[in-house]
């Protein structure tokens, strides 16, 4: 019997079946550090502590999306190290904060399955649920993923896709304990935009971009622990380019969003995502936002404001679908998110 893991194909993954992920992880400030060293990231809450105090928190936590990656990281081999993409994200709520020194860990269930027409690959649906050391829930999402079949004589399962709604509500969506905007420092956060000078269908061209390196790209994979073969071995794909992890270019066009959006402070929902096209080294990120949706939360001087985060590869701000209605090939990356920002 062979010792090594030569990951899932998808005639393996039963529908209901819960996978306990390897290997738990305690995260601490390094992480953070090694964060802001690879995106552009600046937004107060997660670079000051003296601020996030200010915000009725305990300390800076790590930030939202640094959960998002090690959660992430921990499912690649018992969900897509045979991948050929990753394909979208639903339902996505962050439940509580992460601080340094909490131990990290993962399990998914399988909520979906369906083979493709080809006969050699298909989407497999998953509910991740990231917990930390007292088994708190800290965030949890659901996501799609195309990949191969590795006996394509395998019978094809019953396919089931899932319902999953276009949206949160404001209702679901988890505020950190003691969060308070009412003293909030606009000087500090680096812009005076506040939620009511936001409005819905507008549209903000954060107009910085940045070219992406394979070092760096590998380097933060890595630090996410994604073993994904698309990322790192250049026989995993035809042309023997390396795929750039989803996740870098969210991380990137989230951090590009601070000029427009410097007080979208927390993301807490997690509403949709598509990796449109792929994203190679060498390609120049660029991102834009539309405003789909604010809402009034119960915190002290809170507001959630439900954002369309678009990163591409070229090609003019604001410009998603052609005329058949598919995405532009310059698109990278449609993300549906909620932010929490000073009312």
């Amino acid at each position: 019997m062979s010792k090594t893991n030569r990951g899932r194909f998808f005639e393996d993954y039963k529908l209901g079946e819960v996978l306990h992920h390897a290997v738990p992880r305690t995260v601490g400030a390094g992480e953070r550090a090694l964060y802001h060293a690879l995106y552009p990231a600046r937004h107060a809450l997660y670079s000051a502590d003296s601020f996030a105090q200010s915000c009725g928190l305990k300390a800076i936590p790590l930030d939202d999306m640094i959960a998002f990656h090690i959660v992430f990281g921990k499912t690649v081999p018992d969900v897509s190290l045979n991948a050929v993409a990753n394909l979208g994200y639903a339902q996505g709520r962050w439940l509580r904060p992460v601080w340094p020194g909490d131990t990290l860990r993962a399990e998914s269930e399988v909520i979906g399955l369906k083979q493709n027409s080809n006969g050699k690959t298909g989407v497999v649906w998953v509910r991740t649920t990231g917990l930390n050391q007292n088994d708190e829930k800290v965030l949890d999402y659901v996501r799609w993923v195309m990949v191969r079949k590795g006996d394509l004589d395998a019978p094809a399962p019953e396919t089931i896709v899932p319902d999953l709604p276009d949206a949160l509500t404001v209702d679901q969506l988890h505020i950190p304990q003691g969060l308070d905007f009412t003293n909030y420092d606009f000087a500090r956060a680096g812009e005076p935009h506040r939620w009511g000078d936001y409005e819905v269908g507008e549209k903000i061209d954060h107009v910085d971009g940045v070219t992406i390196e394979e070092a760096e790209h590998m380097m933060a994979t890595r630090l996410w622990q994604n073993t994904a073969k698309v990322h790192f071995d250049t026989s995993a794909r035809p042309g023997g380019s390396r795929l750039i992890y989803g996740g870098h270019v969210i991380s990137m066009a989230r951090a590009l969003s601070f000029n427009g959006l410097a007080n979208a402070q927390m993301v807490v929902g997690l509403n949709g995502g598509a990796h449109a096209n792929p994203c190679l080294a060498g390609d120049t990120v660029r991102a834009w936002t539309e405003v789909l949706d604010k809402a009034e939360t119960s915190a002290p001087g809170v507001g959630a404001l439900r954002l369309r985060l678009v990163a591409t590869k070229g090609g003019a701000p604001f410009e998603l679908r052609d005329e058949a209605g598919k995405y532009r090939s310059e698109v990278l990356l449609d993300l549906d998110y909620w932010a929490l920002m000073p009312r």
